[in-house]
Formats: C-alpha cells, sequence, structure tokens
C-alpha cells in the first residue's frame, strides 16, 4: 500500500495521466456535494467561496462568474490533485481505515 500525502498540494508530481471516466466522475461527485444550492452558480456559494479563499488566498476573494471560471482553469492542476486526495480518504473511509 503506497502512503498518500497529508495534504495534496505538497504533492510536486502533476498528473499527467489521460482523461478517464473515474476522474471525471470524482471531480463531478465532489462538485455536487459542495455545491448544493448553488449548482448552477457555484460562485455565489458561501461554503465554495469559503473554500476557494482558504485553498488559492487572495486570488479567490470576490469572485465572479467570470474570476471563478479562469481561477478554475488555471488552477486546474492544483485542483486535480485535490480532488485525487479527495477519493482517497473516500475509499479508505470505504475501507474502514483511519
Amino acid at each position: 500500500m503506497q502512503a498518500t500525502p497529508a495534504c495534496p498540494l505538497l504533492s510536486s508530481d502533476a498528473e499527467s495521466s489521460p482523461f478517464t471516466i473515474e476522474k471525471m466522475l470524482n471531480a463531478l461527485r465532489y462538485y455536487w456535494i459542495v455545491a448544493k444550492g448553488y449548482r448552477l452558480r457555484p460562485w455565489k456559494s458561501p461554503y465554495l467561496q469559503w473554500r476557494m479563499e482558504t485553498f488559492f488566498g487572495p486570488p479567490a476573494a470576490d469572485l465572479d462568474a467570470g474570476k471563478f471560471i479562469r481561477l478554475v482553469w488555471t488552477e486546474r492542476a492544483r485542483m486535480r490533485r485535490f480532488l485525487r486526495w479527495v477519493a482517497d480518504r473516500r475509499r479508505e473511509q470505504k475501507r474502514g481505515s483511519p
């Protein structure tokens, strides 16, 4: 079993593997959970605003639709690593590991 880093941002390897359905479903699953009530306008979600400001810092403050899309696009590699980390945590939780 491979050890998973405590924080996905500390990992220096950028994900270079090709698109897979599992990756897309993982991203959609996470989005569906965290964007409840704001799924068609995620930049207005207080929870997502807080998470993005915590994750990205000042560039994520006062997001509108354009800024949100630009930030998500420019930071997609970091977000991919975060989503991979979320998927790993979910798998470990299902197995009953702490």
